[in-house]
């Protein structure tokens, strides 16, 4: 209930804040909201809008979700270990040291968040610290890195903002065509009830397509993560932690942690799933 109540609460907030820029820019401008002007530019402020401001939220947001506590001071010899070896990797990755934290969950897993490359977190669950061996946890805590030193971050962020943009763009226009045929010039403004309905279907329709494409440059990026990891601690421990992997826990990761954790939930179809299957990314670091 508190993972839902946030996100539900972020968003809303999110959506206050776009909503009185959209509306200051779009009076400053004339433009009105069934313009192609108009709607090019709702779609950009709530497609790229949103995009950003969750990434610059998101370490806010992934410490809230998942009770996330960073180490500010090593208490014991593991936390110890984490520190000294995130510092370690992000030094020879050429980035920052990223806050490291660790949050409780029965799943091995871990993931990586932040608005930048030095400017990022890199969190593990006690089920990955009490079930992998230390080799594996340092392949896993080199995959994490990996991705922000790729910038995999930012670069999600803008296929994102694209797509939002061209999903909620598209919609709106082939509802308004739509509308126009079904009721001509009866109803002005997009008020109608075919405009709303219509502009919800199409968004439905295109958003289940863009998440396609979001999903495969995903998946390409766990590859270039994989190998990041090889490069930093070797493709021997990052081919051991992905065999471990495979009796791991289902995730109960959400959003952007998911897409940047080690490991994704199971069962999903591959065509939109955020990770490749685990034997593919053990096949691509063996050769």
């Amino acid at each position: 209930m508190k993972r839902i109540f946030l996100f539900l609460l972020t968003n809303l907030a999110v959506m206050l804040v776009l909503g009185v820029v959209l509306s200051i820019i779009m009076s400053a401008l004339g433009l009105s909201h069934r313009s192609l002007g108009g709607i090019l530019l709702i779609a950009s402020v709530f497609g790229f809008g949103g995009s950003f401001i969750s990434l610059f939220m998101s370490k806010w947001i992934a410490k809230k979700s998942t009770g996330a506590q960073v180490i500010t001071q090593p208490r014991n010899e593991t936390e110890h270990w984490l520190v000294q070896t995130v510092l370690a990797q992000a030094q020879k990755a050429g980035i920052n040291m990223p806050e490291v934290a660790i949050y409780d969950s029965p799943e091995m897993n871990a993931f990586a968040t932040g608005p930048s490359k030095n400017n990022s977190l890199v969190a593990v669950s006690t089920g990955l610290l009490h079930n992998m061996n230390q080799d594996q946890a340092e392949a896993v805590l080199a995959h994490e890195v990996s991705h922000v030193a790729n910038g995999d971050m930012v670069t999600l962020t803008l296929i994102q903002g694209v797509v939002n943009t061209f999903v909620i763009f598209a919609a709106k226009v082939l509802a308004g065509i739509v509308d126009n045929f079904l009721n001509g010039d009866e109803e002005e403004g997009g008020s109608s009830w075919s405009y709303f309905l219509f502009d919800m279907l199409f968004q439905v329709v295109f958003g289940v397509l863009a998440s396609i494409v979001v999903a495969s440059y995903s998946r390409k990026r766990e590859f270039a993560a994989d190998s990041g990891a090889a490069k930093l601690v070797g493709a021997d421990k990052m081919r051991s932690a992905l065999e471990r992997l495979k009796q791991n826990h289902p995730s109960q990761l959400q959003g952007s942690m998911m897409a940047f954790g080690i490991a994704s939930g199971k069962g999903m179809a591959e065509l939109f799933s955020s990770h490749p299957p685990l034997d593919a990314r053990i096949d691509a670091l063996r050769k």
